[in-house]
């Protein structure tokens, strides 16, 4: 499929807006001449220049929300644009078809198809869709972990006090010794009554990825089905949503993506499709049609126009090679840190077991004052992490983030360390 071929309705092309924001470069999308070959620092050096980054700190808090870069920011602009010039028509004749086909468009990415997938505005609401939706009968468990998100892990304890559900959390830790040991840990909480596990794939406060496959393998031998929190998965490393065999999935894609705020996925496996509850009333739909489950109503249309060319930026840059450069970065700071005194560092040392996401605290200073401090006296952006087993801050570098940036970064933590 050609880039953006499938927005199809009258006057678009011929609306095209020009550049708008002052000393952004004016690239036509994604013009792969002018990036130098392979994948060295001169081609990530080139990838910052598509950002517009604040001066006045290093921003490593890129997990809550990416920074679009400019050439998916600027065609979201002119789909704002055309949208509103379009107006109504735009609305009632193809907002749906378009939106259908930019669905495709991820499932082919993601090795499934658009009967399984659909568009949500973020994980929570995705996930949400299915806690809230499931036929829990009073009695029925479900397990999820103290490391999980809240607003998940809220919407179980609202259903244990609607329908009578029983909540068994566990706590996932941090250097777990084999996949095993996590595989076991979800095991031992299963009864005849469980229902469902939920799971990160990536925990959203260490950056451990979880192995997927193998915990839905177990949990499937005892006819358990599993609900998978991706939130950050999705444009930050491969995803194969069939082969992880889980029953639902739900991600962000104003995260790794970098797409605009309040887009989202949702797979549901269509064995499911069918006994999930709707959040809001949908026209009728033959069985087995998933879009039964996204009703929405009216909402902001050009953000899924922009799904596309989030996508288009996506591919021209690789995802096998931006997910080598994230890791790259984590690993560039983390190991140093690593044999640091005083340092503590809540993400596996595993190469296979994180990505872009890890965490570094000092052990004789808050959470919350450490992100304080890094910001005020260093000038670096972070988040304080202070619950469960996790007391530290989340450092979260993305493409454009510089090597040198880092090296700030590591400097800051081992002077920071080193004061008593």
């Amino acid at each position: 499929m050609k880039k953006r071929d499938f927005i199809k309705h009258l006057g678009y092309a011929a609306f095209a807006a020009p550049m708008v924001a002052s000393g952004i470069e004016p690239l036509n999308g994604w013009d792969v001449e002018a990036y130098p070959r392979g994948r060295g620092e001169d081609y990530w050096a080139r990838i910052r220049k598509d950002y517009t980054l604040k001066p006045e700190y290093i921003n490593l808090e890129n997990g809550y929300y990416n920074i679009i870069p400019n050439p998916t920011m600027e065609a979201f602009i002119t789909h704002v644009r055309n949208v509103n010039y379009e107006g109504s028509y735009y609305m009632r004749t193809v907002q749906w078809e378009n939106k259908k086909h930019i669905t495709s468009r991820l499932a082919e990415m993601l090795n499934t198809t658009d009967k399984n997938l659909v568009i949500t505005r973020n994980t929570t609401e995705s996930l949400d869709l299915i806690i809230g939706g499931y036929p829990w009968k009073e009695g029925d468990e479900a397990v999820f972990a103290l490391q999980d998100y809240g607003a998940m892990r809220e919407h179980f304890k609202l259903i244990s006090k609607r329908f009578g559900v029983v909540c068994r959390e566990v706590s996932v830790p941090n250097h777990p010794e084999s996949d095993e040991e996590l595989v076991a840990l979800y095991e031992a909480q299963i009864s005849p009554k469980t229902r469902m596990i939920m799971i990160c794939h990536m925990v959203n406060i260490t950056g451990q990825i979880l192995p997927v496959k193998k915990i839905c393998d177990m949990a499937h031998r005892y006819g358990v089905e599993v609900l998978v929190d991706g939130a950050h998965c999705i444009g930050q490393f491969p995803v194969d949503l069939p082969a992880l065999g889980c029953d639902y999935y739900g991600s962000s894609l104003h995260k790794w993506m970098s797409t605009p705020l309040g887009a989202g996925l949702l797979y549901v496996r269509s064995d499911h499709i069918d006994k999930i509850w709707p959040l809001l009333a949908e026209h009728h739909r033959e069985a087995g049609d998933i879009g039964r489950l996204n009703h929405t109503g009216t909402h902001p249309v050009h953000t899924d126009l922009a799904i596309a060319d989030a996508m288009d930026y996506l591919e021209e840059m690789g995802l096998e090679e931006k997910s080598k450069r994230l890791r790259f970065l984590q690993r560039y700071w983390s190991d140093p840190l690593r044999g640091v005194k005083n340092v503590v560092i809540s993400t596996p040392e595993a190469e296979a077991r994180s990505c872009a996401i890890a965490n570094a605290g000092i052990s004789h200073m808050k959470p919350a004052k450490l992100a304080e401090q890094l910001l005020t006296e260093f000038g670096i952006f972070t988040v304080a992490i202070d619950y469960a087993n996790v007391h530290v801050c989340r450092i979260t570098p993305n493409v454009y983030t510089t090597t040198a940036e880092l090296d700030r970064f590591v400097d800051a933590m081992t002077t920071l360390a080193g004061r008593t």
